[in-house]
C-alpha cells in the first residue's frame, strides 16, 4: 500500500508560541505544524495535511516553499518536507487550505471526508533521497512477493485509536523505535537465503553493505539453524547511511520484526525475541 502523503486533517487545536507574535502551533491528529497568523486558520477546520518526507511538485500554490525546501529528486524538481524548528519550535510537515484540491466528484472542498488520500490529487510523492552506490547494489529482482514490505504507520496518525489500544485488549502490539537508516529484510526460505532493501531484492557483490553485514553476523547460517521459513526486517544503520546520526564505526543491523513466511503472518513478540 503506498503511503498516505497528504490527507484531509482537522485542526484539533491552536497553541501559542511564546515570543512569537507572527506564528502559532497547529495540531492535527499526532501532529504539530507551525502556521502563519495571519492566515485563517480556526479549531475545527478542513485543512490539507502534508507528512514530512512529502515531495510537493513545482507549483504556483507551493512556491512559497521555494527558499527553504527546494530539492532535487534525480532529474525531478520539487519541495521536500521535512522536521525543522520555527522560534524553538518544532514543526513536522505542512498544512494547505483546502482550496488547493482540485474538486470534481464533491459539491465543495469541504465535503471531503476526513482521513481522505489526495496525494496524488496533488501530484505529491515520497522524497527518496540518492541511494550510495554500497547501498544500491545490483538487482536481483524486485522484493519478493511471498514477503511483505516494512510499511509500519507512523504513531502520529493513530490518535484515534489511542484510546481503544490503551484501555482494552482487544489489541496486542509492542513499540519499537524509528531509526534513521534504510530498511533492510533479511530472508530463508526453503533454504535459499535473500537479502533485500526497501524496494528491491540484491544481488550479493562486493562492497554492498546490506550483505556486508549479513556475513559479517553470519545471518544466513544462524537464519537456517531455526529450521522453518522466517524474515527479519529492520534498519541498516551506520557509517555511510543518512548521515550516520548514531556515531556508529562501520555498520550493523537493528531488527523490529518478523515474519513467518509460511503463515504469511506477523512473529509474535516474545517468539520473535526469542528467535
Amino acid at each position: 500500500m503506498e503511503r498516505k502523503l497528504a490527507t484531509i486533517r482537522t485542526i484539533s487545536e491552536l497553541r501559542p508560541i511564546e515570543g512569537a507574535d507572527k506564528i502559532e502551533l497547529a495540531i492535527v491528529d499526532g501532529w504539530q505544524v507551525v502556521v502563519a497568523k495571519d492566515v485563517e486558520h480556526m479549531v475545527g477546520d478542513k485543512v490539507v495535511y502534508c507528512e514530512i518526507d512529502s515531495f510537493l511538485p513545482i507549483r504556483d500554490e507551493f512556491e512559497f516553499l521555494r527558499k527553504s525546501s527546494y530539492k532535487k529528486m534525480g532529474d525531478q524538481e520539487g519541495f521536500r518536507l521535512k522536521t525543522i524548528k520555527l522560534r524553538g519550535q518544532v514543526s513536522q510537515g505542512l498544512i494547505l487550505p483546502i482550496s488547493v484540491i482540485p474538486i470534481t466528484q464533491f459539491a465543495t472542498a469541504h465535503d471531503l471526508p476526513e482521513g481522505m488520500d489526495v496525494t496524488e490529487m496533488l501530484g505529491i510523492v515520497k522524497y527518496e533521497p540518492p541511494i550510495p552506490a554500497e547501498l544500491a547494489g545490483k538487482v536481483k529482482g524486485g522484493f519478493p512477493s511471498f514477503l511483505s514490505k516494512t510499511d509500519e504507520e507512523r504513531v502520529q496518525n493513530l490518535v484515534k485509536e489511542y484510546g481503544e489500544w490503551r484501555f482494552t485488549s482487544k489489541h496486542l502490539f509492542y513499540v519499537t523505535e524509528k531509526l534513521d537508516g534504510s530498511s533492510a529484510t533479511y530472508y530463508i526460505n526453503d533454504g535459499v537465503f535473500g537479502v533485500c532493501s526497501r524496494n528491491l531484492e540484491l544481488l550479493e557483490t562486493e562492497g554492498n553493505t546490506f550483505w556486508k553485514v549479513a556475513r559479517e553476523l553470519d545471518l544466513e547460517n544462524k537464519m537456517k539453524s531455526l529450521g522453518k521459513n522466517v524474515c527479519f526486517q529492520g534498519e541498516l544503520i551506520g557509517e555511510g547511511i543518512q548521515g550516520n546520526p548514531y556515531k556508529l564505526k562501520g555498520q550493523n543491523v537493528r531488527f523490529y520484526t518478523g515474519f513467518n513466511i509460511d503463515k504469511q503472518t506477523r512473529i509474535p513478540f516474545m517468539e520473535f525475541a526469542s528467535l
